[in-house]
């Protein structure tokens, strides 16, 4: 019997989109409220999975945004100036196992952007290959900004296709390029997104959604995923768990000989891709309690250590523990702990 359906694609694996959060729905670290002060610098992740990058620290503004074209995009980035004369870009780089058979392969990046003046012009998009060490990568893939013409790239990126200015307008459109991947020793790939104009003014927008990088040398439809799975994804690299209130529960904790509580903990969404580095809103955002439901001390510290792909130990000290004794450990508000093994 012949086959009816679409053709099989073989050149895609069964898999179209490499990169993750490509729509801009996931933003685990502020739920869409914006990125400003020390939480935009210069190589910080904000949306999940997308580090900003610009000439200074607190450049850009960045948030998850509703403004969308009508391909049935829910949220875009918005990148808002907050320097005039700025220079930036959005970049993610893909973890060597998700991107090993890329390398010798034409590939093809996508996306849709509009900006809310012309002036923000000369947007260009780069697919980077990195040839050191896999999974250690410079996450800060420009060396030097360059006016109105190609960024100089860290050592060991190298861009694959010319940039170019785009022509990106007030109205959304998508746009897109291709290259080869064929640096020798490549390890790991990115993609990176930016404005090289430095006649730009403070308040101009850059909103950027549905970007995709496939394999061969035309655009396909955005494939939107599951948004399930596309927090599954998320939570390889980056997990925040926020406290939803005073005197909620969060693990059983021992006390040690450093007067502090101990819980031994698993990573609240499952394996990470590697051993993350740990941290806390505040040492004030814990409380531990004692077996019969009194002396609820707020802690003074609190810190996340012994990490691994699996487990945590979240260790706070507060009041004068008794050495060996349990003691709940539980929300003292609404802070949050996190992990990351982000690249």
């Amino acid at each position: 019997m012949p086959y009816l359906g679409a053709s099989p694609d073989s050149r895609r694996n069964g898999k179209i989109n490499y990169l993750t959060n490509g729509d801009m729905m996931i933003d685990q670290r502020l739920e869409g409220a914006a990125y400003v002060a020390s939480n935009n610098n210069d190589d910080v992740y904000t949306l999940d999975q997308w580090i900003i990058l610009s000439e200074s620290n607190d450049g850009v503004d960045v948030s998850r945004d509703t403004t969308v074209p009508t391909s049935g995009a829910i949220n875009s980035i918005k990148l808002d100036l907050e320097i005039a004369n700025e220079m930036f870009g959005i970049c993610q780089i893909i973890e060597n196992v998700n991107c090993h058979d890329l390398i010798g392969a034409e590939v093809t990046l996508s996306f849709q952007a509009k900006v809310s003046n012309a002036r923000l012009g000369d947007v260009r998009a780069y697919i980077l290959a990195w040839d050191s060490t896999a999974d250690s990568v410079t996450s800060d893939v420009v060396a030097t900004w360059n006016d109105d013409a190609n960024p100089t790239f860290a050592t060991n990126w190298t861009a694959e296709n010319t940039g170019a200015d785009l022509g990106v307008t007030t109205s959304w459109a998508k746009y897109s390029v291709t290259a080869t991947i064929d640096t020798s020793n490549t390890t790991n790939v990115a993609v990176f997104i930016a404005c090289v104009d430095d006649s730009v003014n403070a308040g101009d927008f850059l909103y950027i959604t549905d970007v995709q990088l496939e394999k061969g040398n035309t655009a396909s439809d955005y494939v939107r995923e599951d948004v399930g799975i596309a927090h599954k994804k998320c939570h390889r690299y980056f997990q925040r768990v926020t406290g939803p209130g005073n005197n909620e529960p969060i693990h059983i904790g021992l006390a040690n000989a450093s007067s502090q509580v101990q819980a031994r903990m698993h990573n609240p969404y499952g394996l990470m891709r590697a051993a993350p580095t740990g941290s806390v809103s505040s040492g004030s955002a814990f409380q531990r309690r004692d077996g019969d439901g009194g002396n609820d001390n707020a802690s003074t510290s609190a810190q996340i250590n012994l990490t691994s792909v699996t487990d945590f130990n979240l260790n706070i000290t507060a009041g004068s523990p008794t050495q060996n004794a349990h003691y709940k450990i539980e929300w003292n508000g609404t802070g949050y702990y996190q992990l990351s093994a982000e690249l």
